[in-house]
């Protein structure tokens, strides 16, 4: 008989199932009361009163086997459309749902499912942008000056969208190595380069950056859950893109009404900056003083060991995230983009709204920073992933209200001062659970292992204990971070470890061969 092949990174889907089943259930609500079904269920399916926008013909773009689809786009020349997906008209303010979606603030995704902020019903049917189905959606119409956004309009409609794409089918369509469904646009994926490479170039004007570290990935197959580094695609970026320059503004629309939620984000501080400059010398790089933090990371190569070592440390020079409501304390935003969003002529479109052209040579006040999100570098708010982030919800339907001259519903207006800490505690949690269950695959992953050697780069010097260096390291195969111990730890450079142990909670213990 034929033997098959087994790989030994490969960890059995019954395996890992048992153990995420058991960390959920102390970490996360996973089934939604019978009320908060009933309402989701009974929820209306047909919106016949909102603006018929089926002729766009929108797509979808998201990592393969996406069911909770937020978003779609078209873009027409120098016109982009985002339709989000309107799940205000799905959850009854102070009802069931409402208030479990306040409780759970966000979806968990985990190797083999996800616990989802609405019920399935909702979140992967009726209220997501599934290919050929009518459904309501904030539809977003920016017109664009070489990325640069000059008019903003924003409207509740009726869409359809003409096809759900990965990343990686519009990745090879642009690469020339395939081709996508006869009934999408046949210059998308030259049109969101060029969108997305204009908006890369304002980020680097305004000293943004976006760090494209190798991503984890939980690849599932016939056998089981397999870790793997996964480079992201242009496609991503360029798409990352678009979702940024909605958020950025989204916020520019909150600040001028001084109400909403902004997602924030501390300037780095000068002690932290000083200390990646060191990281940098100690690994060879060659950072003039006179270059920003920005244009330096742009320069760096991940596949390079001592790149990849210093982008670990960059990582960590901002912190402190987290969610501002306004308004807040008097003198801070007041004011702060006053004639910003002064309303423009209604049309088929919606309302419209100066946008970056119009205050790109204002200067910055200096208050303006406890609005910001530094590491994008503007203000922010997150509106774009109303189906997996609660707070989008209500920051979708203020900025229609704002544009539109329509006053704000008490809905919106009475959950903003609460928003930031519910979207907190919920962001918490889930990178907990997220964070355990990483952990578990990566511990059954090596199970039964231990002697065995594997390539790694050292990313980070940890601590000391005498002789003795604890450092943090990257192992390509299977795709995972550790920590490791030997007498030397030579930060930015290719090493061999052995596995030297696995504790109970399945902890792994590497030294430096």
């Amino acid at each position: 008989m034929r033997q098959r092949f087994i790989n030994p990174n490969v960890v059995p889907a019954q395996q890992i199932s048992s153990t995420i089943t058991k960390l959920a259930e102390a970490g996360a609500p996973a089934a939604f009361s019978p009320e908060a079904l009933a309402e989701a269920e009974s929820a209306r399916r047909e919106f016949p009163e909102l603006p018929d926008r089926t002729d766009l013909p929108f797509v979808t773009i998201d990592p393969e086997g996406s069911r909770d689809l937020d978003q779609a786009m078209f873009i027409d020349g120098d016109v982009l459309y985002y339709a989000i997906a309107a799940v205000s008209l799905f959850v009854r303010p102070g009802g069931a749902l409402d208030a479990e979606t306040r409780e759970r603030a966000t979806t968990i995704y985990l190797p083999d499912r996800s616990i989802p902020l609405h019920p399935e019903v909702l979140s992967t049917d009726a209220a997501s942008l599934l290919l050929g189905q009518v459904r309501p959606a904030y539809v977003w119409r920016f017109e664009l000056d070489a990325g640069q956004v000059v008019r903003t309009g924003l409207e509740l409609a009726r869409v359809r969208s003409r096809a759900q794409l990965t990343y990686q089918q519009v990745q090879a369509a642009y690469d020339g190595d395939g081709q996508l469904p006869v009934n999408v646009p046949s210059t998308l994926p030259e049109d969101l380069a060029r969108v997305g490479r204009q908006r890369q170039r304002l980020e680097a004007e305004r000293g943004g950056v976006s760090l494209n570290l190798p991503e984890q990935w939980v690849e599932h197959g016939e056998d089981g859950y397999l870790l793997k580094l996964r480079e992201v695609t242009g496609v991503e970026e360029w798409n990352s893109q678009i979702s940024l320059m909605t958020g950025m503004e989204a916020a520019r629309i909150m600040i001028a009404a001084n109400l909403g939620v902004l997602r924030t984000l501390p300037a780095a501080r000068s002690s932290d900056m000083e200390r990646l400059r060191q990281v940098a010398r100690s690994l060879g790089h060659d950072w003039p003083n006179t270059q920003d933090y920005a244009a330096f990371v742009r320069g760096l190569d991940p596949a390079r060991p001592a790149s990849l070592a210093f982008l670990y440390e960059a990582v960590h020079l901002f912190r402190g995230a987290g969610y501002l409501a306004l308004p807040i304390a008097a003198g801070r935003a007041e004011g702060s983009a006053e004639a910003e969003t002064a309303a423009g002529p209604k049309g088929s479109d919606g309302a419209m709204g100066d946008s970056e052209a119009a205050r790109a040579n204002q200067p910055e006040r200096a208050d303006d920073a406890v609005l910001r999100h530094h590491a994008i570098a503007a203000p922010y708010a997150h509106v774009t992933a109303p189906l997996r982030r609660l707070v989008d919800r209500f920051g979708l339907e203020l900025c229609r209200c704002l544009l539109a001259g329509d006053v704000v519903p008490t809905w919106v207006t009475e959950a903003l001062p609460e928003l930031p800490s519910l979207m907190g505690a919920g962001t918490r949690r889930a990178n907990a659970l997220q964070g355990r269950a990483l952990d578990a695959l990566e511990g059954l992953t090596l199970r039964g292992r231990v002697g065995e050697e594997f390539a790694a780069v050292v990313v980070e010097e940890k601590s000391s204990d005498g002789d003795r260096k604890r450092g943090l390291i990257s192992i390509a195969e299977p795709a995972m971070e550790a920590v490791a111990t030997g007498d030397h730890m030579p930060v930015g450079e290719r090493v061999r470890v052995r596995l030297t142990g696995l504790s109970e909670d399945l902890k792994p213990s590497f030294e430096l061969v």
